[in-house]
């Protein structure tokens, strides 16, 4: 008999120590609700900052791990008109690694026709947050150039196909040699290496023009190099900090070349805005997704049961996804 499974944490602590796999009923939907059964959930650096208790918005404990997934309708409660059996959803906001749950019907988020459900479980974080960070933050113009380190993250393959879709530019820092090439093939107009002191001939790089946006996922030394790379007014979005270094203050740069240095943040973005604007972003995404001018690599697919190897996976080097699904019996 099938079995609902649930990779949960009941403290906050290091991933490695605190989730563990465990089996029990399949929920059953009560008035309102649908059951969805998953698909595909994504791994996300979020997901760790949930989990180990420093993320900007945690849990209630104990907690499912996993904020991104897809699935499929297939139960209805009591009272649940207008939703089909079958009907593709977003899976959970709150607890995507499970094999099941139960959601409020009026608050199902459907996902296009035409969208491949491994894009689709991937589709809600990191593409709105690279479509942001490129209309968001001053009005770029064709043939202007975006520079963004960790350019082989999610966010960053995001920013550079709908960059290039967008007319723009793209300068991305990576840490291995063996990304240049695959980032390049997907897009890419110039890929740097960390710690190369590529922006000592950014201008060389970027054709004479310069750079009025940078996008900082990493923080430390990376951002620093941002900061002097970037032109005259220029802009750096920070998003995330996946070093945890501290950032030495520039203040050369904001005085001398009018450097603005703003952060980013989708979760809150979704909470200010009205839902008819983050749906609007998220239309855009699928519709790329649909066309194909926006898909995000799959690096590995791992079972449940199976989510220490997917999460051994994440944190190694790779490009693109890891996801994790059902087993067909569980």
């Amino acid at each position: 008999m099938e079995k609902h499974g649930v990779v949960s944490y009941e403290e906050f602590g290091a991933y490695e120590k605190v989730l563990r796999y465990e089996l029990g009923e399949i929920p059953k939907p009560v008035s309102g609700e649908v059951r969805v059964r998953l698909e595909f959930a994504t791994i996300n650096p979020s997901d760790y900052g949930r989990i180990d208790g420093r993320y900007g918005h945690l849990p209630k404990l104990p907690a499912v791990g996993g904020r991104e997934g897809v699935g499929i309708i297939d139960a209805l409660g009591e009272g649940v008109e207008g939703v089909e059996v079958g009907q593709r959803v977003r899976f959970c906001t709150e607890g995507a690694w499970q094999t099941h749950a139960c959601l409020k019907a009026d608050e199902l988020y459907f996902i296009p026709e035409g969208v491949p459900s491994e894009q689709a479980s991937l589709a809600f974080i990191n593409p709105p947050t690279a479509y942001c960070l490129l209309t968001q933050f001053g009005a770029l113009k064709e043939g202007d150039w975006v520079l963004q380190n960790a350019g082989n993250s999610a966010v960053g393959i995001s920013v550079i196909q709908l960059a290039k879709q967008m007319g723009l530019k793209t300068i991305s820092q990576v840490r291995r040699e063996e990304l240049v090439e695959p980032l390049k093939a997907l897009g890419a107009d110039v890929v740097v290496l960390e710690d190369s002191k590529w922006e000592s001939s950014v201008g060389k790089l970027c054709e004479g023009k310069e750079i009025l946006l940078a996008l900082n996922s990493i923080g430390g030394e990376s951002a620093i190099s941002q900061i002097k790379a970037l032109g005259t007014g220029g802009t750096q979005v920070s998003f995330g900090g996946m070093v945890g270094d501290r950032v030495r203050f520039p203040t050369r740069y904001l005085i001398f070349n009018d450097i603005r240095l703003v952060g980013f943040w989708w979760d809150a973005f979704c909470r200010r805005a009205k839902a008819s604007e983050v749906d609007a972003i998220m239309q855009a995404v699928f519709a790329r997704m649909r066309s194909g001018d926006l898909k995000i690599p799959i690096s590995g697919i791992h079972t449940l049961p199976d989510f220490k190897a997917a999460l051994a996976q994440d944190r190694g080097p790779r490009l693109g996804k890891v996801l994790l699904k059902p087993e067909s019996e569980n």
